[in-house]
């Protein structure tokens, strides 16, 4: 017998017998496959296929030629980008902005989650839970209108009440020194429950026998909050933060261009308000595409960079 022939049939026998158990395995759980179907087409048609139409950043991209017969120009539209004048500005203020948002929008659901856990009455606290969620749920164009309600000049609750004490009304919406301060403070009101949720599974998740022996010892609040909550929260936070730190350049382009205006363009022009406002409604949809290339690997590096500091020294990472 010709013992090559049976070498060369058992790698294919065990590759086949491993395939017939994925199917097998695939179909005994096809109801949860199909459920995953779904999300997974989303992926590809929002995130991933879209990820094609990056080359337009390296060409001089006219949509009736499409992809295929525009002009490819190379690094022209990055050049054009990095050669910005007022770039310092939009860099500086996308930064700052993220900055802000890293140290009071980031820490502001996990307090809450916590004072939430606090609670013992649980319809109050379900009462409270639903009345935070609300906002979420709104568009950035109504919330603009509850601030606008609050600090408008003339009709404004905040100016009437400064005027009612004596003081003279303050135009917080078209002063720059305002603007940031209105930014973090109507993103923290609008998303403050909705991220809650995340931080009250965590420690929903942490096992209530760790609470009573801490109680045994005689542990208060705050020392079974900080060996016990903290740290059972901690995976979900450095996750959160990880991503929130890839994402230091998004900003949310909705918030900041319905609250911008041409007073405020010092403090509250960003990367995605310049990219709508030459790269859309100027039709260099390249320039738009390469500020978008651009934001996509920095935030890659920062992220790669803030995983691995993170798993060196908190054991805690994406991966």
């Amino acid at each position: 017998m010709d013992t090559r022939h049976v070498a060369a049939a058992a790698p294919k026998s065990t590759s086949g017998a491993k395939l017939a158990r994925t199917a097998k395995f695939v179909f005994r759980n096809r109801a949860l496959y199909i459920m995953l179907l779904p999300g997974m087409l989303y992926f590809l048609v929002f995130k991933y296929f879209p990820l094609l139409g990056s080359v337009i950043a390296f060409q001089d991209y006219n949509i009736f030629k499409g992809f295929w017969n525009s002009e490819w120009v190379g690094f022209k539209w990055f050049e054009q980008f990095l050669s910005y004048p007022n770039l310092n500005r939009l860099l500086t203020n996308t930064l700052i902005i993220s900055f802000y948002q890293i140290v009071f929008t980031f820490p502001a659901p996990i307090l809450l989650a916590v004072l939430l856990n606090e609670l013992r009455s649980m319809r109050f606290k379900r009462v409270v839970q639903t009345v935070l969620y609300l906002p979420h749920f709104l568009s950035w164009t109504i919330v603009f209108g509850f601030a606008y309600m609050l600090l408008s000049v003339q009709t404004g609750f905040v100016n009437q009440a400064i005027q009612a004490l004596g003081g003279e009304p303050v135009s917080f919406l078209q002063k720059a020194e305002y603007f940031r301060t209105i930014i973090i403070s109507s993103g923290i009101w609008k998303e403050i429950g909705w991220s809650a949720i995340i931080f009250l599974a965590a420690i929903a998740g942490i096992s209530p026998s760790l609470y009573e022996a801490a109680r045994i010892d005689g542990a208060g609040r705050f020392k079974q909050f900080v060996h016990i909550t903290l740290p059972g929260m901690l995976p979900a936070i450095m996750i959160l933060l990880l991503l929130k730190i890839g994402h230091i350049l998004d900003l949310g382009f909705e918030q900041i261009y319905l609250f911008l205006n041409p007073l405020t363009l010092s403090t509250g022009d960003v990367l995605d308000t310049y990219a709508y406002r030459v790269g859309i409604l100027g039709g260099k949809y390249s320039l738009t595409t390469a500020i978008g290339l651009f934001k996509s690997v920095i935030g890659f590096l920062l992220l790669v960079a803030a995983n691995r500091a993170s798993k060196a020294t908190t054991g805690e990472g994406l991966y």
